[in-house]
């Protein structure tokens, strides 16, 4: 079979910190297709409730999409459909989980799924992000699940505000809880060489405005951008940082 000539290539990278907290409770990872070339799934999940209960449910995240990845049929399937599931399914999936455990997992989800003909699909749920940039310019980014970003859309506080206000951690949605979790999808048509997509945890986003955020990963290839966010994120935390995460995967052209 004749291999297709592709005019680009991916490259991703992710970064894991675990802040100044106890636990690891923030996931991640970018899983390839292993039948569809150039075809992955980034996801990032930052768990809560007790020491191990968050992590737990950050785990079953992870666990719930690679499976549902792993049966993924690209040429036949909707990738809206196929994220719908993951969020679903992780959400039933820690729902059991917390039957047998004390705490309470919850957990938020970010994640983003890139076909080979470079169509873009996002899901989230809770206040992890995903990001677009083409260069250093933002083009989207996915509208939090939280009190604040309320607050925000009412017209109450600025976004500025949202940052520094003492209820900026009170979700409206995520995986776990009792009610049905927020299913927010996003399909960008195309991505273009220089375009970078990064999902990530608030332990993250928190110390950065976009126009930084674009800036680092138009200037640096995707492993030293994640390197220098995790480790200025982790300056500006001034030892009271969250667990951190993120994902990113950049267009570049070829030749």
């Amino acid at each position: 079979m004749p291999s297709v000539a592709t005019s680009h290539r991916l490259t991703a990278a992710t970064g894991l910190h675990r802040g100044d907290r106890a636990y690891q409770q923030d996931q991640v990872e970018i899983i390839v297709h292993q039948r569809v070339a150039g075809c992955v799934l980034a996801v990032v999940a930052d768990g809560m409730g007790g020491k191990s209960g968050g992590r737990k449910a950050a785990d079953q995240v992870l666990l719930t999409s690679r499976q549902i990845f792993d049966r993924y049929v690209p040429s036949d399937e909707d990738a809206g459909e196929m994220l719908r599931q993951v969020v679903n399914e992780s959400h039933l999936m820690i729902k059991l989980t917390a039957i047998t455990a004390e705490e309470e997992p919850h957990s938020t989800v970010a994640a983003f799924l890139v076909s080979k003909d470079l169509r873009c699909d996002v899901v989230h749920a809770g206040d992890s992000r995903v990001y677009h940039f083409r260069g250093p310019e933002m083009l989207g980014r996915t509208i939090d699940h939280s009190f604040v970003q309320r607050l925000v859309d009412e017209g109450k506080i600025t976004e500025d505000a949202a940052n520094t206000h003492p209820q900026s951690n009170l979700l409206t949605g995520c995986l776990g809880t009792q009610a049905d979790p927020p299913v927010a999808l996003w399909h960008i048509e195309r991505l273009s060489p220089g375009d970078s997509v990064m999902a990530c945890s608030d332990g993250l986003w928190h110390y950065f405005t976009p126009k930084e955020i674009g800036a680092i990963l138009h200037a640096l290839p995707p492993r030293e951008a994640a390197e220098m966010l995790v480790s200025k994120a982790r300056q500006r935390a001034r030892g009271g940082g969250d667990n951190l995460s993120l994902a990113l995967v950049r267009v570049d052209a070829l030749g």
